[in-house]
C-alpha cells in the first residue's frame, strides 16, 4: 500500500497529502492515515479499520474512511479503493461533467460512461452515499468538485484504472476545445465491454472480424523448424 501511494504521486495523479487508499483484509480493511505525506509513510502507519467504523493503530484514519468502508462493504467484487485529486479528472468534476463514451476506453470502468457524483462535503456520509450511487455498475467515478475514485481487485488494478481515468479525462478536456465530441453507441460500447471482459479472462478477442488476420500459428514439425535444422 505504501509503495502504491508513492506511485500515485510519482505518476502525477496525486499531490501532497490529498488522496487515500484502502485494501480489504480478513479483519476489515486497511486504510491510509490522515494528514501524513506519502514520502514519510511507513507500513506501521496504516490504520486497521472495521466495518462498524472503529479502528486500531497509532494514527487516525483518512477523513474519507466512510466511503472506503461503504464501498468495500457493498462491493464484494473488489478489494481496493483508490481516491485521488488527479488534475484533469478533477477539472471535469468541478463542472460536474460525466465522461461519455467519446472514446472506447471509457468502457474500462465497466459501462458506457464514467459518472460524476453529486457534490457533498468531504468526509461525510452524504459523500459516501453519492459515491456509492455513481459507482453502481462501475469501477470508477468522478466526485463533484472533488476528485475521482477507482476500484480494483488488486492495488495494481486500482492504480492502473485511476491512471486510465485521468488519461481519458485529459483527452475529453482537450476534445471539448473543439466542441462536444461524438459518442459511440450503446450497442458498440456493449461489444467493447464484452471484448474487455474476454481479454481480462485471458481469452483472445473473438468478435467478428477481429481475428481475420491475427490467428495462432500452427506448431511446426521438427523437420520444418528452421531452428531445429
Amino acid at each position: 500500500m505504501v509503495a502504491t501511494c508513492r506511485r500515485m504521486n510519482e505518476t502525477g495523479i496525486n499531490q501532497g497529502t490529498a488522496g487515500n487508499l484502502s485494501v480489504r483484509n480478513s479483519r476489515g480493511f486497511l486504510v491510509t492515515p490522515t494528514s501524513l505525506p506519502y514520502d514519510r509513510m511507513q507500513p506501521d502507519d496504516l490504520v486497521q479499520m472495521y466495518f462498524d467504523g472503529s479502528f486500531e493503530g497509532a494514527r487516525r484514519p483518512s477523513s474519507e474512511w466512510r466511503f472506503h468502508r461503504d464501498i468495500l462493504n457493498s462491493r464484494q467484487d473488489i478489494d481496493c479503493v483508490l481516491h485521488c485529486h488527479s488534475v484533469y479528472a478533477t477539472t471535469l468534476a468541478v463542472h460536474h461533467k460525466t465522461i461519455p463514451s467519446f472514446h472506447y476506453m471509457t468502457g474500462v470502468a465497466g459501462g458506457t460512461t464514467i459518472r460524476c457524483a453529486r457534490y457533498a462535503t468531504f468526509g461525510t456520509q452524504a459523500l459516501s452515499d453519492a459515491a456509492i450511487e455513481a459507482l453502481d455498475g462501475r469501477l470508477a467515478c468522478l466526485l463533484g468538485q472533488h476528485g475521482q475514485i477507482s476500484l480494483g481487485k488488486t492495488l495494481g488494478a486500482a492504480l492502473a484504472l485511476a491512471i486510465e481515468v485521468e488519461t481519458l479525462s485529459r483527452l475529453y478536456v482537450q476534445a471539448l476545445t473543439l466542441g462536444e465530441p461524438p459518442v459511440l453507441s450503446d450497442e458498440e460500447m456493449a461489444r467493447v465491454i464484452q471484448q474487455m471482459k474476454n481479454m481480462s479472462y485471458g481469452q483472445a478477442p473473438d468478435l467478428e472480424g477481429v481475428n481475420d488476420i491475427a490467428r495462432p500459428r500452427p506448431a511446426l514439425r521438427a523437420s520444418e523448424d528452421p531452428v531445429a535444422l
